[in-house]
């Protein structure tokens, strides 16, 4: 006996439409089995993981915070994935962003003006592109995956990250902790409003996604993209070059997430550390994917991982469990979303068959 994926003849239309929401209402179940082996009770603590967060302002105004990066990366990711170019080292590139466009606030303190956030923004969106060359120019010349090429270049970017902070970035008014100098207030996304947290990064996310929306349906680049995700060779014939999608992809969504990098530890942070994510560019692979590779769907699917971000911190006092919890949740989240993706795409099918049969059939 074996079990085989056949593809199935076409997919279907409501069940592509539904399959994030069979996915979520699978991982609250998966999630209700885990808390009860845990000694929880499961109503209690998915109430505190999903329901809680969202009756509280404070709450969802941190949920808006952390929305941000994790949008803006998985839009980018939405078209690498779509022109099938994956890149898995978004929190590389994010890392990297922040890096590069921290070099004004730390390196040139006095320069403080109006123009000092659109030149951080510039500088960190270009920096996590060139970080996110790196793998783009391996698999176009080489022919190298991307996919373990982007991954490696992560630890190097961290690694590089907590050079600086303790050694040439460090404040030397720091009393020797592994931090850069703060910002000046120039450089710092300032909060929409009074008593919140949020600031422009969300509302940037938002627009970005829309405009990305928007090339994808619109405009001839969107159907390269398209064209070349479905077939490359289909795309060689209209014309297409699948080694400038590489770049194309590759640079944007290398670009989004230095730009969530930059914006990240200017809006929430006011510093360069050692840690500035809690793997937002892993997570964003989750919220691409989640999204159906949709800019749009990655805005709700955005939001609804933020929320579990939020709230795995939040429980950690109501019911007494690891930050970790959360890791997980995501996990089994992502396993469920391409779980219900392959079998709207395939069928299986148990084969039965006897050695006897087999040795019959080479005979």
């Amino acid at each position: 006996m074996r079990i085989e994926l056949e593809k199935r003849a076409g997919q279907s239309a409501f069940f592509s439409l539904v399959s994030p929401v069979l996915a979520l209402v699978l991982t609250l179940i998966a999630g209700g089995i885990m808390f009860a082996l845990l000694g929880k009770s499961p109503t209690e603590a998915l109430y505190t993981f999903f329901v809680e967060p969202l009756l509280d302002p404070w709450s969802l105004d941190q949920i808006a915070v952390k929305a941000g990066p994790l949008i803006l990366m998985g839009v980018g990711l939405c078209v690498a994935y779509r022109s099938n170019n994956w890149n898995i080292g978004a929190e590389g590139q994010f890392t990297i962003g922040a890096i590069t466009g921290s070099i004004l606030p730390i390196l040139y303190p006095d320069f403080q003006n109006a123009s000092v956030l659109p030149l951080m923004m510039v500088m960190g969106a270009i920096g996590g592109a060139a970080f996110a060359a790196i793998p783009a120019f391996l698999k176009s010349r080489m022919n190298t995956s991307e996919i373990l090429t982007s991954l490696m270049l992560v630890y190097i970017s961290q690694l590089f990250l907590d050079w600086l902070v303790r050694g040439p970035w460090r404040d030397p008014g720091g009393m020797n902790f592994p931090v850069s100098r703060d910002y000046s207030p120039s450089a710092v996304l300032q909060p929409l409003y009074s008593s919140g947290s949020m600031h422009m990064e969300f509302v940037i996310a938002i627009v970005v996604a829309l405009i990305v929306w928007f090339m994808m349906n619109f405009t001839l680049k969107g159907f390269e993209v398209t064209v070349l995700g479905e077939s490359e060779r289909a795309g060689r014939f209209a014309g297409f070059s699948s080694r400038r999608m590489i770049w194309f992809s590759m640079l944007l969504s290398g670009g989004l997430a230095g730009l969530a990098g930059i914006c990240e530890v200017s809006g929430s942070i006011g510093h360069l550390q050692p840690s500035i994510s809690p793997g937002y560019g892993f997570t964003a692979i989750i919220v691409a994917f989640l999204g159906r590779l949709n800019p749009l769907g990655a805005i709700a699917a955005g939001l609804v991982l933020a929320l579990t971000y939020v709230s795995g911190e939040a429980a950690q006092l109501a019911i007494g469990v690891s930050d970790k919890i959360t890791r997980v949740l995501q996990g089994v989240l992502l396993f469920f979303v391409l779980s219900c993706d392959t079998l709207i795409r395939y069928k299986i099918r148990i084969v039965w068959s006897s050695l006897s049969a087999k040795v019959k059939g080479d005979a």
